[in-house]
């Protein structure tokens, strides 16, 4: 059961001006309630991005000591088919590991030619309005 909506006590003998008046105070006072709860939403928002922030920081640095790992793993495992010949597996690494980084470039640079990135819908009103800009007369 929710309990019934208390009412608001009207004066029937009030006049127009103090109606306003408390119009005005109500309003400063539903302001003021508005910006005290945005702070606080804002405060959380910013509270819980941080903590993702961390923990995205230390899978990053995890990240980092696996492929170094991985890298020195590789070389040697290399260097050794190799008659013992270190250089010729850091060489070999380096080699797999720019062409790992071109071929992850040209990925990610071929992901921004989607649609979903292009906001097809913005450029489309930015036109819009940069032509009723120039000719307001025709719009």
């Amino acid at each position: 059961m929710t309990a019934p909506a208390q009412r608001m006590p009207i004066d029937p003998d009030a006049a127009i001006p103090s109606l306003v008046r408390s119009l005005a105070d109500d309003s400063k006072r539903l302001l003021g309630d508005e910006v005290r709860l945005a702070k606080l939403e804002t405060k959380e928002s910013i509270k819980e991005a941080s903590r993702g922030l961390l923990w995205m920081a230390l899978a990053f640095g995890a990240g980092v000591v696996m492929l170094v790992s991985f890298t020195l793993f590789l070389a040697t495992l290399i260097g050794d088919l190799a008659n013992g010949n270190m250089w010729v597996g850091a060489l070999a690494t380096g080699v797999i590991e720019l062409a790992l980084a071109a071929w992850l470039i040209r990925k990610g640079i071929g992901s921004f030619a989607t649609d979903a990135y292009t906001l097809p819908e913005t450029r489309d009103t930015a036109k819009d309005l940069a032509s009723w800009a120039r000719n307001p007369q025709r719009a």
